[in-house]
């Protein structure tokens, strides 16, 4: 309820927040402007890149490194990704649904990787698989992770992880508890309501997460390289054939590899892009 002393601030121009307010249309302007320059720096800065790798690119893709950099990288990328949407789905959802005692504490933990370098991250898990019995012992039964492939998608799986987490718990969260409730008088089991309520509801979160996750596995090196190395035709995904033709002056497989690199990204944010409208349109129906 207003008293008089808030309806005599609002009245008495000497108090009023707005005394002097900036033209509408000059605060649009500089919106307008500094949403322009963003867009044109970050445009510029990769049409260069694309431009430089158009040139001999049709050449580049189609030597055998640059292929084996290809496959190798969609490989491990969907590899990771299906293993992080195992792991992350019941996570997230527990995190989300549960009261589990310092959940707090695992957030943070999970999160960790989003704010650690990816070299601090690599060396995390290089230490965790070849220095520790842990390590040792996975070796000893033939499931190697150091300088190999599967140390490139053990590590692409530790960063994306938390990005698939963020986004299945917020799907989660935005997703009445109430009908899990009605579906369990109904008759239906935790599982059955989680199963045939929840997550058909949870689809387009899914496949956001599951988009956003693969695009960031396929792009990832600094952690892979800690973990699986950078040894040509062996664990060279795109990232490692960029940087190992850098390094020697390769220019034209470089930019090859950057310029794949660019077309993942903007086809993996451009489909991320429309499965947000497609929930921002479903919830203003609702």
């Amino acid at each position: 309820m207003e008293t008089n002393h808030d309806l005599e601030a609002f009245n008495n121009p000497s108090v009023n927040v707005c005394v002097r307010p900036i033209n509408n249309k000059v605060f649009q302007g500089i919106i307008l402007i500094m949403v322009l320059l963003l867009f044109g720096f970050f445009l510029i800065a990769l049409s260069h890149v694309v431009w430089k790798g158009l040139a001999g690119f049709a050449q580049s893709v189609s030597s055998r490194e640059i292929q084996f950099a290809i496959r190798l990288s969609l490989f491990t990328s969907f590899t990771s990704t299906v293993i992080c949407l195992f792991m992350a789905l019941p996570a997230a959802y527990g995190l989300a649904r549960f009261k589990i005692p310092g959940a707090k504490f695992i957030n943070v933990i999970l999160n960790i990787p989003l704010s650690l370098p990816p070299l601090v991250s690599g060396v995390a898990l290089l230490l965790l698989f070849g220095t520790t019995r842990f390590g040792a012992a996975l070796a000893e039964h033939g499931i190697n992770f150091i300088f190999s492939v599967n140390g490139i998608i053990l590590a692409q799986f530790f960063i994306i992880t938390p990005y698939m987490v963020r986004v299945l718990k917020s799907t989660f969260a935005d997703i009445n508890p109430r009908l899990e409730f009605v579906a369990r008088t109904l008759g239906c089991s935790q599982w059955q309501a989680f199963y045939k309520v929840t997550l058909p509801l949870a689809k387009n979160g899914i496949v956001a997460g599951l988009v956003i996750s693969w695009s960031r596995a396929i792009g990832e090196f600094g952690c892979a390289l800690m973990v699986a190395g950078a040894t040509r035709m062996v664990t060279e995904t795109l990232p490692v054939a960029l940087y190992l033709n850098m390094s020697v002056g390769n220019l034209e497989m470089a930019m090859a590899s950057a310029t794949c690199l660019i077309v993942v990204s903007l086809f993996s944010l451009f489909a991320f892009e429309m499965i947000g409208m497609k929930q921002d349109t479903m919830s203003r129906i609702k």
